[in-house]
């Protein structure tokens, strides 16, 4: 019977009686020792304080991703639905960051912790990182960018926990040596794999993508050297592995090779608690990860999104549009000027022409038509299946899946030894 169960069921399957957080180390971080799961920031609206909160609730981290949260807020959107008034559009997605981090904080119920993602590449990425503080939330988390004057940023909070996203240890050098002299060290790193995360990527060119240098074995060594050298010892900030963690044999497999925490966007993107529509998440469940779209950002940065019609549509007419390329800040659909650099309102032919903002949030509203939806290049983990937030951060952990999509074998198995029978009152 022990032969039969341990050819349907995973071997941690044999620990009934443990949590599953109990397998792997915890994950210290901000005062907390948490479950090594983190949960990825995806813009817009992707990932507001149900998602982060759900997450949280298991024991584990939660991003909010803070642009443009304004949209989940029906009261901030009639204020600015169809005003050109950049301050007002600012300070409404203050408000609406404030409310998502205080809600996350609810529903969490005072577990795991609550992290808010900024992008430096966004123009109110100060004022964003700001906000974060005051809300109170645990972790502050930035990518898409360098963030080297982040700890002068957050100089008046010193309880916010700081992790900067990099996927290459030449970078992670160049922040800690910043840092150090500044008197700060990361919390945390998250390494993003490039050639295997969604959304924007760390790396110059699309080209670039799938370089050697980026492999996660490969940054761990470097990073563990780097940190030898600067004598950081226990003080050493825990690494996080993001890109491609679709399976806890992988979850398993990186905990046990360096890696302190792993991170997950997609597939935490398509559960029950996600905060885009359900249509969102169908596009995202039905795309093929082997068939995805690598391309330049309207930001400047490569990303990988769903090859959707509109996608097929906008790389179809681009050289045209990049040959017609002029600085206008009348281009920017609705003057918001979210991004620092953008090459539609700034007339930068080499890069993306098309406004981000519409078309992220078209997919948050799950509209296939106009949407960008950005996804990873793992598979899901349940399938085309929708389940919650609990049984995917369980079967991460322990490799047991949901009851509804075990095998029959195993089904059968766990049925003769009275496994799943209801216990007595």
């Amino acid at each position: 019977m022990t032969t039969m169960l341990q050819s349907v069921l995973p071997a941690s399957f044999s620990c009934l009686s443990e949590s599953p957080s109990s397998l792997f180390k915890p994950l210290k971080l901000a005062g907390k020792e948490i479950s090594p799961i983190v949960q990825g920031g995806m813009g817009v609206g992707v990932s507001a304080h149900n998602l982060a909160g759900a997450v949280a609730r298991e024991n584990a981290m939660g991003t909010i991703a803070s642009i443009d949260l304004r949209h989940h807020h029906p009261d901030l959107m009639e204020q600015t639905d169809h005003c050109r008034d950049r301050d007002m559009i600012d300070r409404a997605n203050l408000i609406a960051l404030d409310r998502e981090i205080k809600a996350a904080r609810i529903v969490s119920e005072g577990h795991g912790l609550i992290a808010v993602n900024v992008m430096k590449a966004v123009r109110e990425h100060p004022a964003l990182v700001r906000q974060t503080c005051e809300s109170g939330a645990d972790v502050l988390v930035m990518g898409a960018g360098l963030p080297i004057d982040l700890p002068e940023m957050v100089a008046d909070y010193p309880k916010i926990a700081l992790v900067p996203i990099l996927s290459e240890s030449r970078g992670v050098a160049i922040v800690m040596k910043k840092w150090l002299k500044k008197g700060y060290c990361p919390d945390a790193i998250v390494i993003e794999h490039p050639g295997l995360a969604g959304g924007h990527l760390g790396a110059a060119k699309v080209e670039d993508l799938h370089s050697p240098r980026f492999e996660f074995a490969t940054v761990i060594e470097e990073c563990q050297k780097l940190f030898a050298e600067l004598g950081l010892g226990k003080d050493a900030p825990p690494l996080i592995l993001a890109g491609g963690i679709d399976s806890h044999e992988k979850v398993k497999h990186w905990l046990g090779a360096g890696a302190s925490g792993v991170q997950l966007g997609t597939a935490f993107a398509v559960t029950q608690e996600g905060d885009a529509h359900i249509d969102f998440k169908r596009v995202l469940i039905g795309a093929n990860p082997s068939e995805l779209t690598e391309f330049v950002s309207v930001a400047g940065l490569p990303a990988r999104a769903v090859s959707t019609h509109w996608l097929q549509q906008y790389q179809r007419h681009e050289p045209t549009m990049q040959a017609r390329a002029k600085a206008d800040p009348l281009r920017c659909a609705q003057r918001a000027d979210c991004l620092t650099q953008c090459g539609l309102r700034d007339g930068i032919s080499r890069i993306g022409q098309f406004c981000i903002d519409t078309k992220l949030v078209s997919a948050l509203k799950g509209d296939l038509k106009k949407g960008l939806f950005f996804r990873g290049a793992g598979k899901l983990p349940f399938g085309k299946e929708i389940r919650p937030v609990r049984e995917l951060i369980q079967y991460l952990l322990s490799g047991i899946m949901p009851l509804a999509l075990r095998s029959d074998d195993a089904l059968d198995i766990l049925s003769s030894l009275n496994i799943l029978s209801p216990q007595p009152a």
